[in-house]
């Protein structure tokens, strides 16, 4: 299932009782590297009073993982409205952290859970997203002779090469978007090159 994923890093700031609320959203692939990316979010802006967070990873409308966390706000009122965001937003493999800096009023449980609503809003419509695209990968076995023709069929297939090895014949693993598998195994077996999927 294709889906959008953060194209680039984005930010967005917003100001509500003298509190100011900075949202970063990024690109992500796994638990580990949401993990890292909110420490080096802690060290680019150390005096902050909270760095509040929620990520998606995989397809948005069924997502393998989500997280949040409230980083010392009352429970519920910062991670839950930032993935609440998340989930209504159709892009997938993102994170989105919302930094706080405490300005002396208290906004209550209300207008914090508007607050980072707000915040991740804000980054949401300046995020750069593109199209995540389900590829397949193939290792395919050929002739030497045949190489350069699959590397130009490769281009018309928006295709990628991984790795080639050289022995006898040409072993070459790519990828290829899955709305040409069929294409590329006819083209494959017309020309007697063997091919198995790996993925």
């Amino acid at each position: 299932m294709a889906y959008s994923i953060p194209l680039e890093p984005a930010l967005a700031q917003i100001e509500i009782k003298k509190s100011r609320f900075i949202a970063l959203a990024s690109h992500i692939t796994n638990r580990e590297s949401a993990m890292a990316w909110l420490q080096q979010v802690k060290k680019d802006y150390p005096d902050a009073r909270h760095y509040c967070w929620a990520y998606l990873i995989g397809d948005p409308q069924c997502a393998s993982t989500a997280g949040m966390g409230d980083d010392g706000e009352p429970s519920g009122t910062a991670g839950k409205p930032i993935l609440n965001v998340l989930q209504h937003k159709s892009i997938g493999d993102i994170m989105i952290i919302v930094v706080r800096y405490f300005g002396g009023i208290k906004l209550g449980a209300g207008g914090l859970t508007r607050a980072y609503g707000q915040a991740a809003q804000a980054v949401m419509e300046v995020l750069p997203i593109q199209q995540q695209i389900d590829t397949t990968e193939y290792v395919i076995e050929c002739s030497f002779a045949l190489e350069q023709t699959i590397r130009h069929w490769l281009d018309g297939y928006q295709g990628q090469i991984i790795n080639v090895r050289y022995t006898q014949t040409v072993q070459i693993t790519l990828t290829v978007p899955q709305t040409h598998n069929i294409e590329l195994q006819m083209q494959l077996q017309a020309n007697a090159c063997t091919f198995k999927t790996v993925n």
